[in-house]
């Protein structure tokens, strides 16, 4: 059956024998990444299945370029990603020689407090050192 749509006829996926499908067979997923512009970050936007990379792209692109300005979609087929296993966190932690790294490492609120309750300052208004 050929497609109405001219992007799909482009690929000649009809002609092409490595796309199968068996009826109880499932697509493999990929993960899709989107790229608002040159530069810019490239977020992860969702999954696509997909009976190959090339297909993967084209669905992508209509599920998820067509809501934002695109300059680029990647696809990574969802196997392919690795990662931690929840049960290593602790690789995570910070050393604890190293906590001064870390904001909350730094308890000052109480002393500001108490500094600015001692000379007679609102908290959050700053004076100079005339006392204007």
């Amino acid at each position: 059956m050929k497609s109405l749509d001219p992007r799909m006829n482009r690929l000649d996926l009809i002609h092409e024998n490595r796309i199968q499908t068996d009826e109880h067979k499932h697509w493999p997923t990929y993960e899709v990444f989107h790229q608002k512009k040159r530069g810019d970050q490239v977020r992860h936007e969702g999954i696509v299945h997909a009976p190959s990379p090339e297909l993967a792209l084209v669905f992508a692109k209509e599920q998820y370029g067509r809501r934002f300005k695109s300059a680029n979609i990647w696809v990574v087929k969802s196997s392919e990603i690795y990662t931690f296993r929840y049960e290593d966190e602790d690789i995570f932690d910070t050393a604890p020689e190293k906590k001064y790294r870390d904001g909350d490492y730094y308890k000052v609120r109480e002393k500001v407090e108490k500094f600015q309750k001692e000379n007679n300052m609102k908290s959050g208004v700053s004076t100079n050192y005339f006392g204007i």
